[in-house]
């Protein structure tokens, strides 16, 4: 994965914090490098149809959106999913090129590293996430960086099984 580092170039801990969740997209991304359109959208485990390359680029791009712009910021959630159908934004992924989602997953990752750097760390999410508890920006950059790992543990399995690519 050239042009991928986890070193942070400073060592205080915004910069290690977003040193890694910048690899751990970037790691994402660099696991869709040569996939073709058609595979992209291909549900290769029988027990996980909505798993395809494009679902899961566009979930880590919709689950940033929700955890910065809904949960920190207070924002109307404007996402794609519904009650009826809460992993809508995997499911639809399939209608748009994955070059498209990787661009907008870029894009917002642009726009969320200039939030963070304008936060303090302990600064409260404006909504509460359960029980009353409003996480602090500390907490939501360490569960992106481990949502965007497990799913590029998915986006390994997928990448394998499609063309054999392990790196």
């Amino acid at each position: 994965m050239t042009g991928i580092d986890d070193t942070p170039p400073a060592w205080d801990e915004r910069t290690q914090l977003t040193t890694f969740l910048d690899y751990a997209r970037g790691t994402a991304r660099a696991k869709c490098k040569g996939v073709s359109a058609e595979d992209a959208c291909k549900a290769l485990l029988p027990s996980s149809p909505l798993m395809t390359m494009s679902g899961l680029i566009n979930h880590l791009r919709w689950v940033e959106y929700y955890w910065f712009q809904v949960v920190f910021l207070g924002e109307a959630d404007e996402g794609p999913w519904t009650d009826e159908d809460p992993d809508r934004e995997m499911r639809v992924a399939v209608d748009f090129p994955l070059s498209q989602l990787l661009d907008e997953y870029a894009e917002q990752s642009a726009r969320h590293r200039e939030l963070v750097a304008g936060q303090a760390l302990d600064a409260k999410a404006e909504r509460a996430v359960r029980d009353g508890l409003h996480v602090d920006l500390r907490w939501i950059l360490l569960h992106l960086t481990e949502e965007t790992a497990r799913h590029n543990g998915h986006l390994d399995i997928l990448r394998e099984l499609l063309d054999g690519t392990t790196s």
